[in-house]
């Protein structure tokens, strides 16, 4: 049987801590893989323009191995936009990719159940967490409340699932044909409609290091979901915006029938209707802004640096 020839593909920003053990899990993976992989399988990580010493690891991990090769880019583009250029770099050179961060949270072990399924015939194979008890109960919360927004929304997602995935040759070529610069690549998969594995795995702890996804991040990549797969909220504030409208003309009739609430009932309103505007407007201004964005039709981002010129 022919081996598989794999590119693990590992986006980095300030990861100088965490790296050497990463680096250590991910190389004695393809070792104790021999039986189902390529000699030509590759480690390729991605330094998100890190101000830590993570791209010197990178470039000393490529000398001593031969397996290990580094992009790094020329500005800090986001964990979304790193993910893209190591597809991209790898993109027509492998026969599958799997992407997985850098903090070893995810099971590095469940990529051998990610070759098996690829193996047997499916596109994309979805690492999903099994379980969420090493999250505190807030992020636990939020996130799914997350995945239950997204649904409502109409955005095709994987519950559970972030970034830790495997895509075929044929599913990576599809996937580099979106041409979108507002990349969220938790929507955009499941849109390529190849046949479908899921490995469920426990998450772990960060092995070091702080993490890179902090609330605002989080909220920002939840809006990045919202906005780029639906229009819904734009109905949603249009549907809100006229259930104010008839309800305020039904408690105006109401109030001004009862003396003396006049006033209050007019700054509630002007206080509650100018809210709802500034919303309405936000929302608006945030897929204007996505159009503007993607009509200027910039680089998604450029390579400073490279351990080596193509992924052999």
């Amino acid at each position: 049987m022919e081996k598989t020839k794999l590119c693990i593909i590992i986006p980095c920003y300030n990861e100088e801590e965490v790296l050497p053990e990463t680096l250590k899990r991910l190389k004695a993976f393809l070792t104790q893989n021999e039986d189902l992989l390529s000699p030509e399988s590759r480690l390729l990580f991605v330094d998100d323009c890190s101000r830590d010493g993570t791209w010197k690891l990178i470039k000393a991990a490529a000398r001593e191995d031969e397996r290990v090769e580094g992009i790094s880019l020329s500005h800090n583009r986001g964990h979304q936009n790193a993910l893209w250029a190591g597809m991209e770099k790898a993109n027509g050179f492998f026969d599958c990719v799997i992407t997985i961060d850098a903090d070893l949270q995810d099971d590095v072990s469940a990529m051998r159940a990610f070759l098996e399924r690829f193996l047997s015939g499916a596109d994309v194979v979805y690492g999903v967490r099994s379980k969420r008890d090493t999250d505190s109960f807030f992020k636990r919360l939020t996130a799914e409340g997350y995945y239950k927004l997204m649904r409502f929304l109409g955005a095709e997602t994987v519950y559970n699932h972030a970034d830790y995935r495997l895509l075929s040759r044929r599913a990576l070529k599809a996937l580099m044909e979106y041409g979108e610069v507002n990349l969220y690549l938790r929507g955009m998969v499941p849109l390529l409609g190849f046949e479908t594995e899921t490995v469920y795995y426990e998450r772990a702890e960060r092995f070091a290091g702080e993490s890179k996804y902090p609330l605002k991040k989080m909220l920002a990549l939840a809006m990045q979901g919202a906005t780029s797969f639906s229009v819904k909220p734009i109905a949603f504030i249009w549907a809100l915006g006229l259930a104010v409208c008839l309800l305020s003309a039904l408690a105006g009739a109401i109030l001004l029938c009862v003396p003396g609430t006049q006033l209050g009932f007019t700054a509630f309103s002007v206080w509650f209707v100018g809210g709802l505007v500034l919303t309405a407007l936000g929302l608006t201004g945030e897929y204007v802004g996505k159009i503007y964005a993607e009509v200027k039709h910039r680089p998604r981002y450029f390579i400073k640096d490279s351990t080596n010129d193509k992924p052999e």
